[in-house]
């Protein structure tokens, strides 16, 4: 064996990781926002599926009894004592916070209601994520 005979080595070098890190955080840059901005637009999208099912059980709930309830609870048991109540009009698992963890918020008001929720920063207001979405 000849002493002068070289060794091969193997591994990267520390510019050619530099080069890779430095692409990898490039391609970051540029999907990053891209990712997070349709993560905040599925959520809003699950609260507008969501409403639509509350909508859904509180007009059957209107069409058996003639009037919404008082209260959301109203679609999981009979809080008026009407004999004509069908109910229960939602399952007590699917009765969902919104995506971002808070409760919806209902109101009544004679043969109309509003049911919303508040929205990313769960206060009323706000633009983006942070807009209310309401029926």
């Amino acid at each position: 064996m000849l002493r002068n005979q070289t060794r091969k080595q193997y591994g990267f070098t520390l510019i050619e990781l530099l080069i890779v890190m430095a692409i990898l955080g490039m391609l970051a840059a540029i999907v990053g926002p891209t990712v997070i901005n349709r993560f905040g637009e599925s959520q809003v999208s699950a609260a507008r599926n969501q409403l639509k099912a509350f909508e859904t059980a509180l007009d059957t709930h209107r069409l058996d009894t003639g009037k919404y309830p008082s209260a959301l609870d109203g679609l999981l048991k009979n809080t008026t004592n009407s004999p004509r109540w069908r109910g229960p009009y939602i399952k007590a698992e699917n009765m969902p916070k919104d995506p971002w963890g808070s409760d919806y918020k209902y109101k009544p008001s004679g043969q109309t209601y509003q049911i919303c929720s508040l929205g990313a920063n769960a206060a009323e207001g706000g633009d983006g994520d942070d807009a209310d979405i309401c029926l």
